[in-house]
């Protein structure tokens, strides 16, 4: 059922955008500033085809790149995490795509809420499952130390697992106050602990080939 669940997610967002594209005017918001307020009109075919094709196309290219990694065989190792990774991701898009569409047809959707949680808890979600990535050229936290060296691999993925997580709590903060100086407080400080992160994996790469 997991390799297959992209498929209802695929079903879902299509059927959404049918019964969506019918009740749109000819000209629909397909961009929203950071409070909210549509600042950019397009076709109304914009927000019903691009979300699905996006799904659609964003699994069948994490379904084919794990067979071109140079380390595919580790896939084995983690094929159930790896799965979830994929339909998490999608589950995601997913959710962003029914909230447009709700936006768009006129609903009121507080998107500095709903996106930022969406968001926050897939990357708590993912950051659970980091951990258990094996090192491989797609899926991770890749940096040249990470790729060079399958401790430092392991380190960085437990420590960046806690980092995901705690984006992820931020972003559900940022939701919770829903403004947008919260939001882009948010960014800032993720973007920190992002580059932390980086840093930590040389220095672990350092420590290990000091030894």
């Amino acid at each position: 059922m997991r390799k297959w669940y992209p498929v209802f997610l695929v079903a879902i967002a299509t059927i959404a955008s049918i019964i969506a594209y019918s009740k749109l005017p000819d000209r629909v918001p397909t961009h929203f500033d950071i409070r909210g307020t549509p600042d950019r009109f397009g076709p109304r075919w914009v927000p019903t085809v691009v979300f699905p094709a996006m799904i659609l196309v964003l699994w069948g290219i994490m379904r084919g790149l794990p067979k071109i990694d140079p380390r595919r065989a580790n896939y084995a190792r983690m094929q159930d995490t790896y799965d979830l990774v994929v339909n998490l991701t999608l589950t995601m898009i997913t959710a962003l795509h029914l909230l447009v569409l709700a936006g768009t047809m006129g609903s009121h959707v507080p998107f500095v809420r709903l996106i930022p949680a969406v968001i926050g808890v897939s990357f708590i979600a993912i950051g659970n499952l980091l951990p258990r990535a094996k090192p491989n050229w797609w899926f991770g936290i890749r940096t040249p130390w990470t790729l060079s060296n399958d401790r430092v691999w392991e380190r960085t993925h437990r420590v960046g697992g806690y980092v995901m997580s705690g984006i992820g709590v931020l972003a559900i903060v940022s939701a919770f106050f829903g403004s947008p100086v919260a939001l882009v407080t948010f960014v800032i400080v993720a973007a920190i602990m992002t580059a932390g992160l980086i840093a930590y994996s040389y220095f672990a790469w350092r420590q290990e080939t000091a030894k």
